[in-house]
């Protein structure tokens, strides 16, 4: 399995990143634009997922439905809208997209009986990376 990742800009946190993703799929279906089809688009579409970084953290995906046509002859990632919270793991950020191996891609985070989803970002890559949580 394939993903890509890429920066959420403009989004401050993961509470931010996923009220703007709600909002946008209540005004119809989400979608990113790129320039560029991925080559490896066959390998994402339906399986992967796209992992957003913020503040040179990744901390959550959206999986990816499809890739589409979008105006003005780009390229639409459709998205579904739920955000999942994964263990935060540092990455630098990029323009545009990269893909992500799966094997290198971080864990999703189950339930919150810790607290961890609460956390900044910053701060559960600095956990993640002593391995504490």
């Amino acid at each position: 399995m394939l993903h890509l990742t890429k920066v959420a800009f403009g989004a401050t946190s993961v509470d931010h990143l996923a009220e703007r993703l709600r909002a946008r799929a209540e005004e119809g279906p989400l979608f990113l634009t790129t320039r560029y089809l991925p080559k490896r688009h066959e390998e994402v579409a339906g399986r992967g997922s796209l992992y957003w970084i913020i503040k040179h953290h990744l901390v959550g995906r959206s999986a990816i439905e499809r890739f589409g046509e979008a105006e003005g002859g780009r390229v639409a990632i459709h998205l579904h809208p739920a955000l999942v919270l994964v263990e935060a793991r540092p990455r630098r950020a990029h323009q545009g997209w990269r893909y992500l191996e799966a094997a290198d891609a971080p864990a999703d985070v189950r339930g919150d009986r810790t607290g961890v989803t609460a956390m900044p970002p910053a701060l559960m890559g600095r956990l993640a990376a002593l391995a504490l949580i």
